[in-house]
């Protein structure tokens, strides 16, 4: 899943894209309103933390532009405005929530997560293939029951082959997708992370899942679970 922040204090939009990035999201930092404005209008986003006071363009123009773009990606707003009038503003402007600095990443995790479940609506929360199973609220994943420990970029992609199970990815398609990357044929960085992958998720177990296709990509076969 993908979050954009919009935060123009460095060391505020720092904390906060370290600790998605560490919880497993895929993170994007705009510094200022116009940037994290484009960001928004133009890039695939399930979450925008907003900040309101900002350089050129404040949080609540933003807002304001993406409602009537009928963007309907869910908005929390995390700022030091704390008057009652500013919460009712912005959940008035169309906000999904609003949480006040300062805050506790744990809280401000919790909330994302939230958000994030509501607005996924009717999909599904845990991907499946055979005995492996990704729980994507929860950034788990476990085979046989036995849980697995990946990366962010690992999960990223096995959600990938996931979401896709059955059909052939091909490279730059990858590239793109999970290292938001044009594809260059003279790195070999999906190779290996498909490489660490397969050691963590398919050699201890039983039927092996992930599959090279010479020439094409990768796939990650659709067994039904048993």
């Amino acid at each position: 899943m993908k979050i954009l922040i919009v935060e123009d204090e460095v060391k505020t939009g720092d904390y906060l894209r370290q600790g998605l990035t560490e919880a497993g999201f895929v993170v994007d930092l705009a510094r200022d309103g116009l940037d994290g404005l484009h960001l928004a209008l133009n890039g695939d986003y399930d979450l925008v933390v907003l900040d309101v006071m900002l350089p050129r363009l404040d949080g609540w123009g933003i807002l304001q532009t993406l409602r009537r773009s009928s963007r309907e990606t869910p908005v929390l707003f995390l700022t030091a405005r704390d008057q009652v009038e500013d919460r009712v503003r912005g959940l008035e402007l169309g906000a999904d929530d609003y949480l006040v600095k300062p805050f506790a990443f744990s809280e401000f995790l919790a909330r994302v997560r939230t958000l994030l479940r509501r607005g996924r609506g009717h999909e599904p929360e845990i991907l499946r293939s055979a005995n492996l199973e990704l729980d994507l609220l929860r950034r788990r994943v476990t085979r046989c029951g036995q849980r697995i420990d990946l990366t962010a970029k690992e999960f990223a992609l096995l959600e990938l082959l996931l979401r896709r199970k059955g059909e052939v990815l091909p490279r730059s398609l990858i590239a793109s997708q999970v290292w938001d990357m044009n594809f260059d044929s003279d790195t070999n960085v999906i190779e290996v992370a498909v490489r660490r992958l397969r050691v963590k998720v398919d050699d201890p177990f039983e039927p092996k899942l992930i599959r090279t296709v010479r020439g094409m990509g990768y796939v990650l076969e659709a067994v039904e679970p048993s």
